[in-house]
């Protein structure tokens, strides 16, 4: 497998996933509470380590292989990726400001990125 291949299909890894997520609402919650250094150690330094480590010993075959992996090849795109990330700029904008909606803005522009094929249907 390439490391275009893996770097692709590591998004799906399960620990991967959890990783991101833990470190996403960890860092919300620094942010909300004015920890700016925190948050944003939180934010940036767990998901890369993460990435590495899944990226350089884990067998990514199985992703690859699933129906989530074929989903990933059509349509998570570097433009897909930058929008997944300016979802999550808003939403930690958002915890900044202590605003709700701003944050939901975000997840649903996440949530949008993910999910792109699905709602275009190709």
């Amino acid at each position: 497998m390439t490391y275009a291949e893996k770097y692709l299909y590591h998004q799906t890894q399960p620990l991967k996933l959890a990783t991101d997520r833990a470190a996403g609402l960890g860092s919300l919650y620094a942010l909300w509470q004015h920890q700016l250094l925190l948050g944003l150690l939180v934010m940036l330094v767990p998901p890369p380590i993460a990435s590495f480590l899944i990226i350089r010993f884990v067998n990514l075959e199985r992703q690859k292989q699933s129906a989530f992996g074929r989903y990933l090849a059509r349509y998570m795109t570097r433009a897909t990726e930058a929008v997944r990330l300016l979802g999550m700029i808003v939403m930690a904008i958002g915890a900044w400001l202590h605003s709700p909606a701003a944050m939901a803005a975000g997840l649903l522009v996440i949530l949008f990125a993910w999910m792109r094929g699905l709602v275009f249907l190709g």
